[in-house]
């Protein structure tokens, strides 16, 4: 069990590198829109070669035809999944430090349960408790971070993470309905899907017609070099890295309290984020209140997965 307990710190770690360094792309003045957008065209790129080398040219053929095909839902779900979800991470970065960032985040538990049960899901109602408590634990930890003079880190910090985390799993939960057949939806290649990245790869082509037609609504300008650089990083590390290695871990889980322990392993997102912010971009330790919000958070998760498992 150490093994893929060790492997999922490791995912979560290389998770936790989109918080730091879309922080530090703000603070070197990068516009949101080039460090949101770039990541996905770099995913568009790094997967499709990825597809290419490991499953060969027919199964990438199969890929896009299968985005040609369905283009206007894969268009829907990535705009949605993948384009408003990240747009407002990035955008939030601006106005709020990397670890809340990545606290606020872990509000997508609690999205991902409304937005399963408006799609007819059931849950035990102790899951509802441990909800609760993750969103106490974000809520001290944005009131740590927030003066009585400005309540712009409030306005503009969290409540974009907060949408970002309802948009996330419902882009993803729209291709789950259409996989089971739901009426209305297209019968996407369940065969096709099968292949995790070949699901990332699709939501990222479909977000692309987002991103160009954001570029138009904002003042985006010209990505400096770090940025590209930067956000290339991003897409190696969270992208592609961190999502291989939290299946790998995954796949080696043979029971349900080990899936679960695999699961739990992610909460450290918000701790490594904090450290990579104090190590990399000399932030300051957080408030007392907001290392008890932190810890409350991630208790909150542990105690989630390990119900659900």
């Amino acid at each position: 069990m150490i093994r893929p307990m060790l492997t999922g710190l490791a995912a979560g770690l290389f998770f936790s590198s989109t918080f730091v360094l879309n922080r530090a792309m703000s603070l070197e003045g990068g516009h949101w829109y080039w460090t949101a957008a770039l990541r996905y065209l770099y995913m568009v790129g790094l997967l499709g070669l990825g597809l290419l080398v490991f499953q060969g040219s027919g199964y990438l053929r199969r890929v896009i035809s299968e985005m040609v095909r369905h283009w206007l839902f894969w268009m829907i779900s990535g705009s949605i999944g993948f384009g408003c979800f990240y747009a407002l991470i990035c955008f939030a970065a601006g106005f709020a430090p990397g670890w809340v960032v990545a606290t606020t985040w872990q509000l997508t538990i609690i999205a991902t349960l409304i937005v399963l049960r408006c799609f007819g899901g059931r849950f035990a109602k102790r899951i509802w408790l441990y909800a609760l408590v993750v969103f106490a634990g974000v809520s001290l930890v944005n009131l740590s971070n927030v003066a009585a003079s400005d309540l712009r880190p409030l306005l503009l910090g969290a409540l974009p993470v907060l949408l970002a985390a309802f948009c996330y799993p419902l882009g993803n939960q729209l291709v789950w309905e259409a996989l089971n057949r739901r009426p209305g939806l297209p019968a996407i290649d369940a065969e096709l899907l099968a292949n995790s990245f070949t699901k990332v790869l699709l939501l990222s082509l479909g977000s692309l017609p987002f991103w160009g037609l954001l570029f138009f609504c904002t003042t985006a300008g010209v990505p400096s070099s770090g940025q590209l650089i930067n956000a290339g990083l991003v897409a190696l590390f969270s992208g592609v890295i961190a999502t291989t290695l939290f299946l790998h871990a995954r796949s080696h889980a043979d029971n349900a309290s080990k899936l679960a322990a695999v699961d739990a392993t992610q909460a450290s997102e918000v701790i490594f984020a904090l450290m990579g912010e104090i190590v990399l971009l000399h932030a300051p330790l957080p408030s007392p209140i907001g290392f008890v919000g932190m810890l409350i958070t991630v208790a909150g998760l542990i105690a989630f997965v390990r119900h659900e498992h």
